[in-house]
């Protein structure tokens, strides 16, 4: 028998015949398209590729990523000619007569594009560059087209000679071996193309291009010999462009939480109660489309035998049913569904209200959590941050979780179960035509909703830098309105105020256009969609195997699903976002609290007041000691100076105490009372001590407020009576609100000096056993000064009081000064002491008596 390029009954002059797809027709098209394609795409892409790397550019990073990943699709290759090859053998042998010239055309076509194809990965993984990572054009358009050929041969579904040799009514069919073969085989044709697809499309260098990009560039400023640059490695891995939905598992399980209040069972009850009204309106959402139908069904009159509408009588038409019944439920499960988005509906508001307390206690945990979070952290980190990135970090971070819930819990997860179910209805009701249009059409609209959102984030980041950099510019000039006066640059300033614009309206068209070019692809897809079921419904109508009301429930069922997937675009978006932020805030929440209690600590006892300092040394960073071996012992009710120039470790010392930070394991110990601090709870440590620091800050209120500060359940009177002992009552009541005067931000509506005797009448009212005065009147003028020498007295009576001081005539009372100098201890002994030993201390006493008396007079101009 002589071989013929058409099967019998088939034909390569027509595309559709005996209920599907013609064969032959399939077979010689696609494959020569692919082919063209793969062929014309590959062997440019060959002739312009770039210069091949050398092999000691190739080591760690490179080898371990992308040549295993380039291996395992060359692999798939192979294994995909091999498939075809079992395709030639199975037709040959269990069925002579479907072996044609459009068959060997096919396979043949295939072998040698999946062939050229591994070549075309091979050639790619030996020319990668710094510039080009990633899959070239032809490859990522064969793997598109061999998936779509596949599943396009779907349509081919009721062809006899397609892969079942007969069709018995809707549904049934006899199938044979050899059809049998022919099934399996395609089936795993189609499962190798799309795993090839997906692996294309998430391949480490898409994954990660900037990451990939950073770290080949570092390759190869290394090959000319320097095997390391000093913080290159610091900000790769900081500028790495990971996924945002990496660690997803792990992410939830420290969202977990948050999430499900377990000592709340109201709360609980309304997170189930809220999964139920997703339930309920899954269920409405189903059967609205459904009653719809039998109300058309119930109203159409009924059509003759020769297929023509029975003509009214007496002006009326045909009397039918009246369906109140279905009307009754119809009406009920729209008011249960709503209108729109749903937005009207009784369920989607009884789930706000129920979900409202729940989404209130994740907000507040949260934000609880953080603020006592970073108030554990250490003075090292709060030295080091950003307030106003701190603070976005903890919005943003807030608001995340609970978009992120609403966006998937409410918005994704019920759009994809619609899917699901319409799917599953669909393919159980009608047949699996209307299944397959329905999910091709879905996994078409969110794939490429994915791929268009992704391509426009950088559309949108670039417009968001350019808006920034725009009004930059603006509040930088008004700021500067002086400057631009005194040199006449008002129309510079102007013109560089429009250049910005210019570059902004640019940024701002193209992620116009983008998001005009993804609205259109959206609306082709559902609109090819729609189309294709709405043709093949309305011919099962036409032949008499569905009824009317089959047709108005496909529509109006696409049509209430389609609804939903308008914003999957700006959810993906927002959930990426929210990934960012959620991410940003648990890595505040990961920050190291350097100082922190141990699990034995106890609580400090204080019986004497002693405080013993043994050979301590500390430093900030390593390389730099700030404190070298220092010991010193204050007994009790003594007072402690400490005094030297500056950077001399003074202010280190109180900080030390105070436990801001603690010592390392060779850095010496410090004791009260003769215990460790560092073996003792923070706060029975710090709730016997008071700080006059240098720098005051106070609370934006009312100096009533500020000084409560000190003991939050102190009278009013007391409050007052820690004022006059700062002498800064008469003050205060000076002011027109009086002690109700709010200070503003950081005090700054007060002085210096009123700000720091607000802090001496807070230390006051807290009546510490122990004191701690870091230069407390380094902002008081002299007679201010004085004024408050005596309260000072008063308040570290039978105290242990330790004074870092700048003006000596401050602590000549004092019964040890120590003077320190680069960390060192120096000199120490009283006042009179240290200057009979005309050191350190004596030189810098003579200094500030020939500052105080060293008074320059202006001088007179002649003439």
């Amino acid at each position: 028998m002589s071989l013929t390029y058409c099967t019998q009954d088939d034909s390569i002059s027509t595309s559709w015949q005996n209920g599907g797809l013609s064969h032959c027709f399939f077979s010689t098209l696609m494959p020569s398209l692919i082919a063209a394609w793969l062929l014309l795409s590959g062997i440019t892409h060959i002739r312009s590729g770039r210069r091949k790397l050398s092999k000691s550019m190739w080591n760690g990073y490179v080898l371990r990523r992308f040549a295993r990943y380039f291996m395992a699709q060359r692999v798939i290759c192979v294994l995909m000619v091999l498939l075809r090859f079992l395709d030639l053998v199975l037709k040959s042998s269990l069925h002579p007569m479907r072996v044609s010239g459009s068959t060997i055309l096919s396979d043949g076509l295939l072998i040698g594009s999946w062939v050229f194809t591994a070549y075309l990965l091979k050639f790619e993984l030996e020319r990668l560059t710094p510039r080009v990572n990633r899959h070239c054009v032809a490859t990522l358009g064969f793997f598109a087209l061999v998936t779509i050929r596949d599943c396009l041969a779907f349509l081919g579904w009721n062809n006899p000679s397609w892969f079942w040799i007969g069709v018995e009514g809707r549904g049934g069919r006899e199938t044979a071996s050899q059809d049998v073969a022919d099934l399996v085989v395609f089936c795993f044709d189609l499962i190798g193309c799309c795993v090839s697809l997906i692996m294309a499309v998430a391949s480490p260098a898409f994954r990660g291009r900037k990451s990939v990009q950073l770290r080949m560039d570092m390759l190869c400023m290394n090959k000319d010999g320097d095997d390391d640059v000093e913080g290159g490695g610091e900000e790769i891995r900081g500028l790495s462009n990971k996924s945002t939905f990496r660690n997803l598992w792990t992410k939830c399980k420290q969202l977990a939480p948050y999430l499900w209040p377990k000592k709340h069972c109201w709360l609980q009850l309304a997170v189930i109660f809220c999964v139920a009204c997703l339930a309920v309106g899954r269920v409405a959402n189903l059967f609205v489309p459904i009653y719809y139908r039998e109300i058309v069904n119930s109203l159409t009159p009924l059509i003759g035998i020769n297929g023509s509408q029975q003509v009214p009588e007496h002006g009326r038409y045909q009397k039918v049913s009246f369906p109140w019944k279905s009307v009754l439920i119809y009406v009920a499960l729209r008011c249960l569904q709503g209108g729109g988005g749903g937005s009207m509906s009784v369920i989607s508001n009884l789930r706000v209200s129920a979900w409202t307390p729940v989404q209130q206690y994740t907000s507040r945990s949260i934000q609880v959590d953080l603020l006592r979070h970073l108030h554990g952290l250490s003075l090292r980190w709060h030295l080091s941050r950003k307030t106003g990135e701190v603070l976005r970090i903890v919005d943003r971070g807030t608001n995340s979780v609970n978009n992120l819930l609403n966006y998937i819990l409410f918005n994704i997860l019920p759009t994809v179960v619609d899917i699901a179910v319409a799917v599953v209805y669909f393919g159980i009701e009608f047949d699996i035509y209307f299944a397959l249009i329905v999910l091709t059409t879905m996994l078409l609209y969110l794939l490429f909703t994915f791929i268009v959102t992704e391509m426009r984030t950088k559309f949108r980041r670039n417009m968001n830098e350019m808006d920034n950099e725009s009004r930059q510019k603006a509040v930088d000039s008004l700021l500067n309105f002086e400057t631009v006066k005194y040199y006449g640059a008002e129309e510079y300033e102007v013109n560089r105020f429009k250049v910005s614009v210019l570059a902004y309206q640019v940024a701002e068209r193209k992620s116009i256009f983008s998001l005009v070019g993804l609205n259109c692809g959206q609306n082709v897809i559902i609109t090819c969609g729609l189309l294709a079921g709405g043709l093949l419904c309305a011919h099962r109508v036409s032949e008499g195997i569905y009824e009317v009301g089959d047709f108005v429930l496909f529509i109006s069922y696409i049509i209430q699903l389609y609804q939903p997937l308008n914003f999957f675009g700006t959810y993906y978006r927002m959930i990426q976002q929210a990934f960012v932020d959620m991410e940003n805030m648990f890595d505040l929440l990961k920050e190291n609290q350097e100082v922190k209690d141990e699990s034995d600590c106890k609580q400090l006892q204080l019986s004497h007041k002693q405080i013993e300092f043994d050979n301590v040394s500390f430093s900030y960073v390593p390389s730099t000691a700030v404190l070298r071996n220092i010991s010193f012992v204050v007994n009790p009710g003594e007072t402690l100076a400490l005094v030297g120039p500056s950077g001399a470790g003074k202010s280190t010392i109180i900080r030390l105490l105070f436990r801001f930070y603690d010592l390392p394991s060779s850095g010496g110990r410090i004791f009260v009372d003769g215990q460790d601090i560092a073996t003792v709870t923070q706060k029975s440590l710090r709730k016997l001590i008071g700080v006059v620091p240098q720098d005051t800050v106070l609370f934006n209120a009312d100096i009533q407020y500020n000084i409560r500060y000190g003991r939050v359940d102190a009278s009013d009177e007391e409050v007052e009576e820690a004022a006059r002992a700062a002498d800064i009552h008469d003050r205060i009541l000076s002011f027109a609100e009086g002690y109700k005067t709010v200070v503003g931000e950081r005090g700054l509506k007060l002085s210096g000096g009123e700000k720091q005797r607000v802090a001496i009448a807070r230390t006051v009212l807290k009546t510490p056993e122990i004191v701690l005065l870091d230069e407390a009147t380094s902002a008081l003028d002299t007679h201010t000064e004085r004024n408050i020498q005596a309260s000072f007295t008063r308040v570290c009576a039978n105290r242990t009081t330790i004074m870092v001081a700048h003006r000596l005539s401050t602590i000549i009372h004092a019964d040890q000064i120590l003077v320190l100098k680069d960390g060192h201890i120096v000199e120490r002994g009283r006042h009179d002491k240290l200057l009979a030993l005309d050191g350190l201390y004596a030189s810098m006493w003579q200094e500030q008596l020939q500052a105080a008396e060293d008074i320059p007079l202006p001088q007179q101009s002649e003439g």
